[in-house]
């Protein structure tokens, strides 16, 4: 088994992704930290939570997804390979335009957007009257 908890594959993997980026492992400040959230005593004993900091870009990252310290120094390391290739590649932009677009979703319609919405649901709910059987007529 290598430095981390996962198959030789994913390993050589994100060792090679950093290669490529440029990313060593001197740059790179890793210091462990109790974990929060569920896991009773277990997490206020161990510090599973790895926070890595590298050092020429100023990112870090904290990960305490896993159980298991070796498998969240993987997973740290992965998350910042992927935010310093998104940062050199110019994809933060495209990040930050879905977070915008969710925000824009969540946001309080206008008052005149939400008349309109109530006015196609009354048009709406009329059709559907009209549709509905007629009832006998007594004779």
């Amino acid at each position: 088994m290598g430095l981390f908890a996962v198959s030789q594959h994913k390993e050589e993997a994100l060792l090679a992704r950093m290669e490529k980026l440029g990313i060593r492992e001197e740059d790179i400040r890793e210091t462990f930290v109790r974990a929060s959230g569920p896991g009773g005593q277990k997490v206020n004993k161990t510090s599973s939570c790895v926070f890595l900091l590298h050092v020429p870009t100023g990112l870090s990252v904290k990960c305490a997804s896993e159980r298991s310290q070796a498998l969240n120094r993987f997973i740290a390391r992965r998350i910042l390979v992927d935010r310093i290739e998104r940062i050199r590649k110019g994809r933060a932009s495209l990040q930050r335009q879905k977070i915008e677009k969710i925000k824009r979703q969540k946001r309080k319609r206008s008052k005149r957007a939400q008349e309109k919405v109530l006015r196609l649901k009354r048009m709406q709910s009329e059709k559907k009257a009209l549709r509905s059987k007629i009832p006998p007529e007594d004779v």
